[in-house]
């Protein structure tokens, strides 16, 4: 069948829209009713190009205790978000052929949105077969890894583009390993380690002279660098610089924008997350946001047994999807993001960097996905309430202004509360 969405409103256009759907497919934009099998009253709320969550953990396979993706995609629904990009760091890892054709098969049965997988390195003829099933990038953990390995693992991404349809993006989790590792050791050292000691074992340092090293290798390898979950000032005054002469991108988590490390006071492990919340003179927040910038949860749902354990032991990770949207829509409406935004870093900025070309646009003959949003309604986050299977959250119990309220997938409505 095909559809028709009525009274749309569109952010930085006069008036109602109508939006017709066909095969999936965006058909027709207009300010005159039009016809179709299904109308769908929007009710003047505004209508943005579907959410894109460039950096997602449903832990399938291996980890299901704490998501999977059946669980995670109707989170994903819930918070707005149409499409995902799931991370590598499941049981098995996602570095071979196998292990990466199974994770698509999980995903094509359970998924209720669109997907896409990263996947991690391994020898290069591995990777080469990864490439037969068009991962949409490589995923480096560069907090597990040495300096010679990080030599060869970018080295062997560039030869991967020459020899293989890879698109030469490498997203990078930017810690220096030996920082971390003496830090820790030093920290341990204390009779008694609070939560908050957590941040500084992964000092901001570390963040830094790792961005550094991911610019200077993805430069030298002619590859395109994705910063993941940015946190620390100076990391973000590097990549701007680099960007000027070089294809560099980053993204921001809510938690990272909106807490600082004093929240380890109130939250405890529950906060524990790579990279830790920065001091406050350290940490990006929301003013840093513009129209270039990207958001990317991280959503990393744990057990509450893996969340309660001690400093060191407690699983670090957050989850997100249910919550982002609220919490940026409320800062619209408190003055400090324009609404303009929201768009660009939610949706279409992810979509140019991932080379979604069929997404990230409300525009005729793209794809069918949208998140509608009422910027009015308020309420106040309930973690009972949500899908994911993480019973925690640092949001919960928080007020907001403004949040989705339909999620449509390729033209099928997978969330409805208008």
């Amino acid at each position: 069948m095909d559809l028709v969405l009525k009274n749309c409103k569109l952010i930085g256009e006069i008036g109602d829209y109508h939006i017709k759907v066909d095969d999936g497919k965006i058909a027709d934009i207009s300010k005159s009713p039009l016809k179709a099998d299904e109308v769908i009253d929007i009710k003047g709320n505004y209508v943005l190009p579907g959410f894109i969550d460039p950096h997602i953990h449903f832990r399938d396979p291996g980890l299901t205790q704490k998501e999977d993706f059946r669980t995670g995609s109707e989170a994903a629904a819930n918070g707005g978000f149409t499409t995902v990009i799931d991370m590598p760091n499941t049981l098995p890892k996602t570095n071979t052929y196998n292990a990466l054709k199974e994770k698509i098969e999980i995903a094509r049965k359970k998924s209720i949105v669109n997907f896409e997988l990263q996947v991690g390195h391994n020898e290069l003829d591995e990777m080469e077969r990864m490439m037969e099933l068009n991962p949409i990038s490589v995923k480096v953990f560069m907090d597990l890894e040495s300096d010679e390995s990080l030599e060869k693992i970018f080295h062997d991404l560039s030869v991967l583009k020459e020899t293989t349809n890879y698109n030469g993006l490498v997203a990078t989790h930017c810690e220096k390993k030996s920082i971390v590792e003496a830090e820790t050791t030093r920290l341990k050292e204390k009779d008694e380690n609070p939560a908050i000691d957590y941040t500084y074992a992964r000092p901001s340092e570390s963040e830094d002279e790792s961005v550094s090293q991911a610019i200077e290798l993805a430069r030298a390898n002619d590859l395109r660098l994705h910063i993941c979950h940015l946190s620390s000032r100076k990391s973000l005054s590097m990549v701007k610089s680099a960007s000027k002469s070089m294809p560099v991108s980053w993204e921001f988590t809510p938690h990272h924008l909106l807490l600082d490390n004093s929240a380890y006071n109130i939250y405890d492990t529950f906060i524990k997350t790579n990279p830790p919340l920065r001091p406050k003179d350290e940490s990006v927040t929301v003013s840093d946001l513009d129209e270039t910038s990207i958001i990317g949860t991280d959503h990393a749902p744990h057990t509450l047994e893996d969340k309660t354990k001690d400093t060191w032991a407690s699983s670090p990770g957050i989850p997100n999807l249910e919550t982002v949207v609220p919490l940026l829509l409320t800062e619209v409406n408190n003055g400090n993001i324009d609404l303009r935004i929201i768009p660009k870093i939610l949706s279409q900025n992810a979509a140019r960097v991932y080379g979604l070309e069929n997404k990230g646009e409300i525009a005729i003959g793209k794809d069918a996905d949208f998140t509608v949003i009422d910027m009015k309604r308020t309420g106040k986050f309930n973690i009972e309430e949500f899908k994911t299977k993480a019973e925690y959250s640092p949001f919960d119990g928080w007020e907001y202004q403004g949040t989705p309220v339909m999620t449509i997938v390729n033209g099928k409505v997978v969330m409805n509360k208008i």
